[in-house]
């Protein structure tokens, strides 16, 4: 058997692998992994900040902060929502 071959059906095994893992773990807990930041409810309470929300702390810029109700515009808490960059 040639070697491209085994490496392609290795590579093959390994993704079918991963698929059944992520498919065992939406059917065994009914929702997915939540790895979002900002809606994790275990990573706030362990005090885990994203890398934008630290560096506007750092840099005395951290109006992004989603316990406030009234969050300035283009920000909703969410590390995705909030740019190093300041975009306006």
């Amino acid at each position: 058997m040639p070697s491209w071959l085994i490496v392609i059906l290795c590579t093959v095994a390994a993704v079918g692998l991963f698929v059944a893992g992520m498919s065992l773990t939406l059917m065994l807990k009914g929702h997915h992994i939540d790895s979002e930041i900002s809606t994790n409810k275990n990573m706030q309470r362990l005090g885990i900040k994203c890398a934008v929300q630290e560096t506007r702390e750092a840099d005395g810029t951290a109006d992004c902060d989603p316990g406030h109700d009234a969050l300035p515009p283009g920000c909703t808490g969410s590390c995705g929502a909030c740019d190093i960059e300041h975009k306006k």
